[in-house]
């Protein structure tokens, strides 16, 4: 069955760093009163290449749903045949799109949370914080939810004004940005999102209440939610399930 095309136009562009090459496009899709989706969904962007072929791609949604608009955050890739056309568009200029597609979204009921992300991996996380902690209040006060984000260089720390606000205005979201290749000057966090996902669980057990290792879905008071390239997803993976915890406490996306 073909799947229901529609025609996303750009409404705003915004480098997020220029050493890495990284844009927030900002789209509307003007046939649609709205474009309903659940945050963490993706859609997946169709062209047609310069020897005809059509090329699909998927990229996660970087917004909570918001009448017929959705944001991506796109990295431009040496020789990417989307990268390069979506990171070359214009405001006015179109792609077709087919979705909302994907499982990557929040598990109900809403339990404590650690989003862990590298990378553009930070989108999904974006649309989850924009749906939880909306302008008008906070969806979760009884849950605490913790943002770790991995990156190799301070250039390329993504929406972090807006994750630093929300965390300055929120005291159940806790934002960690650590980096692997850090200069000198850097006085945040440094290493892999890994090495801070351990503490996160010690100061939950001596802070808040210990997670006792569920059995059932029913039980779980703690859920990862992970994305970012293969090798860090397994990582982090594997080092919950070691730690004791069950294999659906872990929602991941793979974007390699």
């Amino acid at each position: 069955m073909a799947r229901q095309l529609y025609t996303a136009q750009l409404e705003a562009k915004l480098l997020l760093s220029d050493p890495a090459q990284c844009y927030h496009l900002e789209f509307s899709i003007p046939e649609l009163d709205a474009f309903p989706f659940t945050p963490g969904q993706f859609v997946s962007t169709v062209a047609t290449d310069a020897a005809g072929k059509q090329q699909t791609r998927a990229y996660s949604i970087a917004s909570a749903p918001a009448q017929n608009r959705f944001d991506l955050c796109v990295n431009r890739v040496e020789g990417g045949f989307f990268s390069n056309l979506l990171c070359d568009l214009e405001p006015g200029q179109t792609v077709q799109v087919h979705g909302p597609h994907g499982l990557f979204t929040l598990r109900q009921p809403l339990t404590d949370s650690i989003f862990i992300a590298t990378g553009t991996g930070i989108a999904p996380m974006r649309a989850f914080a924009q749906h939880l902690f909306p302008p008008s209040g906070d969806c979760c006060r009884d849950r605490h939810i913790w943002l770790v984000y991995g990156t190799r260089y301070e250039s390329d720390i993504y929406y972090q004004d807006f994750f630093e606000k929300l965390a300055a205005e929120h005291p159940n979201f806790h934002y960690l940005s650590s980096l692997s290749r850090a200069q000198e000057s850097w006085t945040g966090l440094r290493g892999y999102v890994q090495d801070h996902v351990a503490g996160i669980l010690k100061t939950r057990s001596n802070g808040f209440h210990p997670p006792a290792p569920p059995a059932e879905p029913a039980s779980f008071d703690i859920h990862a939610y992970i994305c970012g390239l293969n090798n860090m997803v397994s990582c982090n993976r594997d080092q919950l399930i070691e730690t004791g915890w069950h294999k659906k406490q872990v929602v991941f996306e793979r974007y390699d």
